[in-house]
């Protein structure tokens, strides 16, 4: 069934999917120098994809046989497909392929990326998708808005017409500087097929080098549900901005005007780089698979079990599983960012190149 009541709509990270993409870390990346610990978080993930047996992998790698040899032989390899190709990075929610659903139809949106405003390399990471599709990957058509910079994580929809971003994102020097906010609000809502846009305009994490990803913020969850971030700490760095964040939420409505149920996550305890830069631990940036939700912890036991509670509530019928993102989080990100979810309709029919 077409998930949305409307013709055309961004699709909801809980439809159906085919399967999940992530590109494999390796030496010519920011991961060179804790290469052996980054390798066993992925091989983690990979392994908790699998464990749902309706999910298959698609793993973006320079070397296929570093993948063989990091999952192993006792793995399901016939719902995994390595495409081989050049990476600068592995933050796949930004560069991979925004799936849209047109007249019940999926197609694959190619926006460009260029590294979050242009402050890392991004030659060979915003080529993924076009060369996944000139692969055989994709079955579905693959639309070009390449004149636009937009990020996976910097959006997130409800499925039913709206989308919610953040304003220190959309509007950071170096995306889209030549579009004013309603411009950008006009061409994103055309081309995601949507009908209204939410701004956050309070609310960051420390650390973040994305400008502030609503995916580290505030997610939507089936049923008009939004989780988000909090800050119980008056002493926290995070406790006001945060604060305003909860208004914002608590004022927004969806596209028929109901507003949404919010559910309030705790924010990790502080974790740093070099015992003095903060790094954006956050358990919002969560995956959903087709019968599962993948929860980001971060060795904080209490805090790990709550959020995986309160997460777990708004996916009903869905299994929750703790990924330790430590390694993730050292170079900035966590679980949603490495990783990108492909809707049921989007993959070709190719079992498996092994």
């Amino acid at each position: 069934m077409f998930p949305s009541k409307r013709n055309r709509c961004f699709a909801a990270e809980w439809d159906q999917q085919d399967g999940i993409l992530i590109a494999w870390p390796n030496m010519g990346t920011d991961w060179a120098p804790m290469i052996d610990e980054v390798t066993a978080c992925y091989v983690e993930i990979t392994r908790a994809i699998l464990e749902d047996e309706d999910e298959r992998v698609v793993i973006v790698a320079n070397d296929p046989e570093e993948v063989r040899q990091a999952l192993g032989p006792d793995v399901d390899w016939k719902r995994i497909i390595i495409a081989i190709m050049p990476i600068n990075d592995t933050w796949i929610r930004d560069y991979g392929p925004i799936t849209v659903y047109h007249d019940g139809q999926l197609s694959l949106a190619d926006f460009t990326f260029n590294a979050w405003g242009m402050k890392f390399a991004a030659d060979c990471d915003n080529q993924v998708t076009t060369r996944l599709n000139e692969q055989g990957i994709f079955k579905t058509p693959v639309l070009n808005y390449r004149d636009m910079v937009l990020e996976g994580g910097s959006i997130e929809t409800d499925g039913n017409g709206t989308v919610m971003t953040t304003t220190c994102c959309l509007e950071a020097p170096n995306r889209n500087d030549t579009l004013s906010r309603e411009q950008l609000e006009q061409v994103l809502l055309e081309r995601l097929g949507c009908v209204k846009m939410l701004w956050l305009d309070h609310g960051s994490l420390v650390g973040d080098d994305t400008d502030g990803h609503i995916d580290t913020l505030a997610r939507f969850a089936p049923g008009g549900v939004i989780i988000y971030t909090g800050c119980d700490d008056p002493a926290d760095e995070h406790f006001q901005p945060l604060m305003k964040m909860e208004e914002d939420l608590k004022a927004f409505t969806d596209a028929d005007g109901n507003h949404y149920h919010l559910i309030k996550l705790p924010l990790p305890d502080a974790i740093y780089e070099h015992e003095f830069f903060r790094l954006p631990a956050t358990y919002a940036n969560f995956l959903i698979t087709n019968n599962q939700v993948l929860v980001p912890v971060y060795g904080q036991p209490e805090k790990d079990i709550q959020a995986c509670q309160l997460i777990g509530e708004a996916f009903p019928g869905r299994k929750v599983v703790g990924i330790d993102c430590r390694p993730l989080i050292q170079e900035h990100g966590s679980l949603h960012c490495a990783t990108m979810q492909l809707p049921k309709g989007a993959l070709s029919k190719l079992i498996s190149n092994q």
